[in-house]
């Protein structure tokens, strides 16, 4: 995974004291992803499943829209889409078969933000926290009220659950307990794609998507359907500010993906900015973050027999500089990434190496 070399710079610099403080594991860290200085072109990061978001706000950034209206655009394409089962129309829904999102964003350059959160029937709840923001005194709405409010201006309700989706929440109520009266048919489905449903894997996947202009203006957005099956109005970290997404204009952005349960926990966004606003690179910020998140991690339901977290997060970071990374706890992740005039997918730092499986 890591094969890039630390740098002198990288280790020598807040990487060494980061490590020295007990921040961060030497083999984790490497040189950042890019260099220090103000780039000629826009930079937006996104998680894995945001490729096309970040290239979406990036053309929409070099043409001179506001940092917020390109990267809620460009997650409005994932939140559409129904083959993302993690994101808006499509979405696994919570235990009762109801698709529920959750969503924030923040506007760097007048430092405001909204949320909803448990919304239902809406397909874009980011474009509703953007309304949120630009129409209330308030910054997060949620439940029925978010539902009248995104009714009251004029955004489409649909059904949200697709029959892709419906089919995989099916099979998990006929197989997560034989203590019920589920029961799965003994006739085979018809077709191999409803088949393969059976191992989809119980899933916290989001989409968080920040950008800088060339002027230093930066903006995030976070949006889900939330945890696989979750108990209805469960809220996870992505749709609080500070948690899965916090924007400073005078240093940077940052958005999580993962057990947001976690991320909440430890403020998470917000310490990986307030990581960079004491020096760290993005990527060093992130990995200190995830430190903080394993070292509160003290349940049993909730750690392998190592004692490491047997769940993942994931944070993606962008400095006002123009340098970014992002590092998630267990190797194999990889991030989204605008840069240079180049959109591509990067590997992401982490701290631990993933366990191979056994044959």
């Amino acid at each position: 995974m890591m094969t890039q070399p630390i740098s002198r710079r990288g280790f020598f610099g807040t990487a060494a004291a980061a490590t020295a403080a007990g921040f961060l594991n030497p083999s984790a860290v490497r040189a950042a992803d890019s260099t220090v200085g103000r780039r000629s072109g826009p930079v937006v990061i996104s998680s894995a499943n945001g490729l096309s978001a970040t290239e979406m706000a990036a053309t929409m950034i070099e043409n001179g829209a506001d940092t917020l209206d390109a990267v809620i655009a460009g997650v409005n394409i994932v939140e559409k889409d129904p083959e993302d089962m993690s994101v808006g129309y499509g979405g696994i829904p919570n235990e009762d078969g109801v698709v529920e999102l959750d969503s924030c964003v923040m506007h760097g350059p007048t430092c405001r933000a909204g949320a909803v959160a448990a919304l239902r029937n809406i397909k874009t709840p980011s474009s509703v926290a953007q309304t949120v923001m630009n129409r209330t005194d308030h910054v997060l709405l949620v439940g029925e009220g978010a539902l009248r409010f995104a009714r009251a201006h004029g955004f489409e309700e649909v059904n949200l659950l697709t029959d892709k989706a419906r089919k995989v929440w099916l099979k998990w109520k006929e197989t997560h307990s034989d203590r019920d009266d589920w029961i799965r048919s003994e006739v085979p489905d018809d077709d191999a794609q409803s088949n393969a449903l059976d191992a989809l894997p119980f899933t916290y996947g989001t989409i968080n998507c920040c950008g800088l202009s060339p002027n230093g203006d930066l903006s995030g957005v976070t949006t889900t359907s939330g945890l696989s099956y979750k108990i209805p109005g469960r809220v996870g970290d992505s749709p609080i500010i500070g948690a899965g997404l916090f924007v400073d204009n005078n240093v940077g952005a940052a958005g999580s993906t993962g057990r947001g349960e976690a991320v909440i926990k430890t403020c998470g966004s917000h310490t990986v900015v307030e990581g960079m606003r004491q020096g760290m690179s993005p990527e060093e910020a992130c990995l200190m973050a995830l430190k903080r998140i394993v070292d509160t991690t003290t349940e049993k339901r909730l750690l392998r027999k190592d004692g490491r977290p047997n769940f993942d997060v994931k944070y993606y970071a962008v400095a006002k500089d123009g340098r970014f990374g992002a590092a998630s706890i267990w190797s194999g992740g990889n991030f989204s990434i605008y840069a240079d005039g180049k959109n591509r997918h990067e590997d992401a730092a982490f701290l631990y190496e993933r366990p191979k499986k056994k044959p």
